[in-house]
Parts: C-alpha cells; sequence; structure tokens
C-alpha cells in the first residue's frame, strides 16, 4: 500500500467535505445539538415538584405533616378542596400527585393505629410519578417514626411516673444509611452526557463514511478512480481514516465539554476511553463502507444509516436498561457494538473502571468490528471489481 496515495486521498477528503454544505453540517451540527440537548434539556431528575394538598382531617397532627412536606426541598404544595378540583388538577397536569390527609388521622395516631394517607400520582409519565411516589412515602414514614418516638418517650414517662424510680424501656431501632457510589447526587446529566460521546462518533462516522463513497458514485468519479492506479486497499484507507480522525476529534471535543462545561465526573483512564473508540471505529467504519455498497444516492445513504442506528441507538442501554428488555431482546443487544462501548465510556467516565474489568466489552468490539469490516471490505473489493 502507498502511503503516500492514501495521503493524498485524505487531504482530497477534508477538502471536500468542508467545502460541501451538506457535509459541513453533518460534520459540526450533530455534536452541538446533542450535547445541548442531552447536557441540558434532558433530564430526569425531579426538583421541586408541585403537589396538591388535600386535608380532609384539619387537626394538628394534619398540619404537621404538611408542615414536613412543606419543608422537603422536593415538592411545593398546592391547596385542593374538592375531589372534582383534585381531578381538575391532575387531567389539566398542573399538579404532579395529590396527597389527601383522610378523616380520623389525628385519632388514629395518638391511639397507636393505621393512620392513612392517600397519594394519588399522575402515572402518565412512569419516571416522574416513580420518583414523587417515594418521595412521599420517604416524608410520610419519617413523620411517622417521629410520632412513634414521641409516643414512646411518652409512655416511658408514665412508666417512671407509676414505678416512682427510672424505668428502661428497650426500642429495638433500624437505621439506614443509603450510599450512592459513582453519581452521588443522582444527577441524569451525568448519565446520559458520557453517552453522547457513544451517539455523536456512531451517527457522524457512519454516515459521512456511507455518504463520501456513496458520493463518488453519484457525480460520476467513481469510474474516474477505478481507471487511476489506486489500489482497492488504498481507496478505502484513504475513505475511511479521515472520518475516523474526526470521530476522534468528536470524542475529544464531547468529552472536553462534558467535563468544562457540565462538570460530569471523570475518573478513568483516557487510554482506555480512547482504545474502546478506537475498536468501535472498526465498526462503525465497516458498516458505512457496507452502507455504501447497497446504496446508490447520498439519500439512500442517509436512509440505510439511521436504519441502522436506530434500532442500535434503542437497544444499546442510553435510556432503558438492557436488563429491562424482553428476554429475547436482551440477547439481540449482543451483536449491538453502541452496547458494548457505552457501557465502557460510562464505566470510564462514572466508575473509573479499567481494561481489567472493561476487557469482556473491548474484546466483543474487536470481534464485531473485524467482522463487520471484513464483509464490507470484501463486498466493497466486488463491487469495484
Amino acid at each position: 500500500m502507498n502511503w503516500r496515495t492514501v495521503a493524498e486521498i485524505v487531504r482530497k477528503e477534508f477538502r471536500q467535505a468542508l467545502r460541501d454544505p451538506r457535509m459541513r453540517t453533518v460534520l459540526f451540527l450533530p455534536p452541538l445539538v446533542q450535547l445541548v440537548i442531552f447536557g441540558y434539556a434532558v433530564n430526569l431528575d425531579v426538583r421541586r415538584a408541585r403537589i396538591g394538598w388535600m386535608d380532609q382531617d384539619r387537626t394538628p397532627a394534619s398540619r404537621e405533616l404538611r408542615a414536613a412536606f412543606a419543608g422537603s426541598p422536593y415538592f411545593e404544595l398546592a391547596p385542593v378542596e374538592t375531589d372534582d378540583q383534585e381531578r381538575d388538577l391532575l387531567d389539566r397536569g398542573a399538579v404532579t400527585a395529590v396527597v389527601r390527609v383522610l378523616p380520623g388521622f389525628a385519632r388514629d395516631v395518638a391511639r397507636g393505629r393505621t393512620a392513612s394517607v392517600q397519594v394519588v400520582v399522575d402515572g402518565s409519565n412512569s419516571n416522574t410519578a416513580a420518583v414523587v411516589a417515594g418521595y412521599a412515602g420517604r416524608v410520610i414514614a419519617a413523620y411517622g417514626r417521629r410520632v412513634m418516638l414521641e409516643q414512646q418517650e411518652a409512655r416511658l414517662v408514665a412508666r417512671t411516673a407509676a414505678a416512682g424510680g427510672p424505668v428502661h424501656l428497650g426500642v429495638p431501632a433500624l437505621e439506614v444509611r443509603p450510599r450512592v457510589w459513582f453519581n452521588e447526587d443522582l444527577l441524569s446529566r451525568n448519565y446520559f452526557v458520557p453517552g453522547v460521546v457513544v451517539n455523536i462518533i456512531t451517527l457522524v462516522t457512519l454516515m459521512l463514511t456511507a455518504m463520501a463513497i456513496v458520493r463518488e458514485k453519484e457525480i460520476g468519479t467513481m469510474e474516474q478512480l477505478m481507471v487511476t492506479p489506486v489500489r482497492p486497499a488504498e481507496l478505502m484507507a484513504g475513505k475511511t481514516l479521515p472520518f475516523a480522525l474526526v470521530g476522534i476529534a468528536d470524542v475529544f471535543l464531547v468529552t472536553g465539554a462534558a467535563l468544562l462545561i457540565f462538570g460530569v465526573p471523570f475518573r478513568g483512564s483516557g487510554a482506555v476511553l480512547l482504545a474502546g473508540a478506537l475498536l468501535f471505529l472498526l465498526t462503525t467504519l465497516g458498516m458505512g463502507l457496507l452502507i455504501s455498497t447497497i446504496s446508490e444516492t447520498q439519500q439512500q445513504a442517509m436512509i440505510s444509516s439511521f436504519f441502522f442506528f436506530t434500532p442500535a441507538f434503542m437497544l444499546s442501554g442510553f435510556t432503558f436498561p438492557v436488563r429491562n428488555m424482553p428476554e429475547p431482546v436482551q440477547y439481540l443487544t449482543y451483536l449491538n457494538p453502541v452496547r458494548y462501548f457505552l457501557e465502557i465510556v460510562r464505566g470510564v467516565f462514572l466508575k473509573g473502571t479499567g481494561a481489567e474489568a472493561l476487557w469482556p466489552q473491548m474484546l466483543g468490539l474487536a470481534v464485531l468490528g473485524l467482522t463487520i469490516l471484513t464483509v464490507s471490505i470484501l463486498r466493497f473489493h466486488k463491487r469495484l471489481d
């Protein structure tokens, strides 16, 4: 292989890509748009959820519970007086949930009985509903523990007075101290932004590789290249290397933005991230090369790229955990290179995982990448012949 010829093709590709308005858009717009959307707009965190408060007991005990909700940083309370108002607020989405204190709440609490507090949650958004219901349950449980301790202290005082001396009342207690690793503040931004690296390198390298080769066929210059001394291997290397470099540059760009703009932690090794990116490029460049052999126009190449990208993105675990998918689909994800690279990126960013733990994912990328690239090269050779 003549590397001087390859270098000339690479320079030609960069000049042609930067001169074409559509190629410039694909090069620079997707990284910026995805970074802004997933960094700022896509946010699953629940902060200051607006909930309705319906007090049907109207006692000091129910007002204490209301004060506990009002003092929580997760809620804003809106008064609700009637069932019709409750239904209207939930229908319009004005509140996420309604907490209803039922009649007899204070009486049951004073007698040590089970007191009922109803929490009606808008389940149209399952994630928000689960989070709000969990927060409300924690506030109510904390109030219940405090009331229980007060009642136990009162009984202890009464027994001490009746006995005329100190009485020890042993009460078993269980204290839960949760500790969150890797994403201590549970910020969805820390979860999503590293995945943008995967999406960008997939979309950019896949589409650009497919469109660059198809463009030669579309404008009639592929035949001219075939009659030149350029060998098929040199042509493929010259066509794919520029977009490999673009993909690596996007990895550095998005990683830098994640650290400097969004404050996402980076606990692992940059070398492991780069190694994973290079292995992943084998699959995206190979798939782009394969798409170029079955497409005749750039529009067909773009549509075919999205036909691959969309299922790969949905089955990667970017938004939905793979373990929550049906079992047959979970097995299907083992053929998805995006899944492996996503696990590598999140492991490096959030967990500081090294190659000793990520080698199965890297091995999977290597096997899939070499397979896809080999099939693409053989088919590309056949088309040139």
